[in-house]
């Protein structure tokens, strides 16, 4: 099947779903066709983002991976462009992985670094860029390359991600996670100033606002599966060049970045899941091993932040 949205140019705001799980660990399909629903819903949303970190890819099959995009497509598909993550630490079976996304009918794919090559990527740049090729060999879908920091050994240095777009057509932005203030804007300065632009979609949620004036072209974020909404107006306002509605809109952010983004990291999509438990969008916090459930002392930092935030009201004070 061809990509239902051709020409698809990977910029805006494109959040990152979450997977629900029954308490069995089995996908809970009428969960996660609901959260589409309701993130798709959101004004300004240009894209959904598939099979990536926020809905737990490396606890999921490759079956799983295949039902998880084909119900994805079922239910949001004809609405907005699917993202779909290639993860895989082999090219081989990432090339498999993004010729089947591309049958099914994605419109772009977010292409993982393997993290085999976690050990030394400084050292030899051109396997980490080979993997891109590889990939763009196997099906001409837009890319999105995830450009991970530095301290991983994971990063696509400056000038291979300049040659990769001059290489390869379908190479068409990056999810810029590199987590430096001042390499984030040297992408966006240079990657979108090529002839044929590469865009940079900022994935820096725990300082999105000051990585969004910087000139990004977009956002590609897990939290968007919860703030969607401000995720769209922030953006719009920082188009705008409305710097003040901005930072009023970054102040309902900021808490929820704090939670979400707390030590220990890898339980970000974790919060965000007990935050729309929260919210009444999700009807339980499961997730997979090795991740497991967090604390009660936590839920309630999560409740804290998103009434701060205006998301959630707040608690009517008992009756002196």
């Amino acid at each position: 099947m061809p990509a239902r949205f051709p020409g698809f140019d990977p910029r805006g705001v494109i959040p990152a779903v979450l997977l629900p799980f029954h308490d069995d660990l089995s996908v809970d399909e009428a969960a996660y066709r609901a959260h589409l629903r309701d993130v798709a819903g959101v004004r300004g949303v240009t894209a959904i983002t598939t099979n990536a970190h926020a809905s737990e890819v490396a606890s999921c099959d490759p079956e799983e991976q295949d039902r998880v995009l084909d119900l994805t497509l079922a239910e949001i598909g004809d609405r907005l462009p699917v993202v779909n993550g290639v993860y895989a630490d082999g090219t081989l079976q990432a090339a498999r992985i993004a010729r089947r996304a591309a049958a099914a009918g994605a419109s772009a794919l977010l292409v993982f670094p393997p993290q085999v090559l976690a050990r030394g990527n400084a050292a030899r740049p051109e396997c980490l860029a080979d993997h891109v090729r590889h990939i763009a060999a196997a099906t001409d879908l837009p890319l999105i390359a995830f450009q991970y920091p530095a301290v991983t050994g994971l990063t696509y240095p400056l000038d291979t991600l300049v040659r990769l777009a001059e290489e390869v057509p379908a190479f068409r932005a990056i999810k810029d996670w590199c987590n430096d203030a001042a390499l984030a804007e040297r992408h966006i300065q240079v990657l979108q100033g090529l002839a044929r632009p590469v865009n940079v979609l900022s994935t820096h949620s725990a300082w999105l606002f000051p990585s969004l004036v910087t000139g990004a072209a977009g956002l590609l974020s897990g939290s968007g599966s919860v703030i969607a909404d401000l995720q769209a107006r922030l953006f719009d306002a920082v188009q705008a060049g409305d710097l003040a509605a901005a930072q009023a809109i970054n102040a309902r952010i900021r808490p929820t970045a704090q939670a979400f983004y707390a030590d220990p990291f890898f339980d970000m999509h974790n919060r965000m899941k007990e935050a729309l438990v929260l919210l009444g969008k999700l009807p339980r916090a499961v997730v997979r091993p090795p991740l497991k459930k967090i604390e009660a002392w936590e839920i309630a930092r999560i409740r804290a932040a998103l009434t701060e935030a205006g998301l959630l009201a707040r608690p009517a004070l008992a009756a002196e």
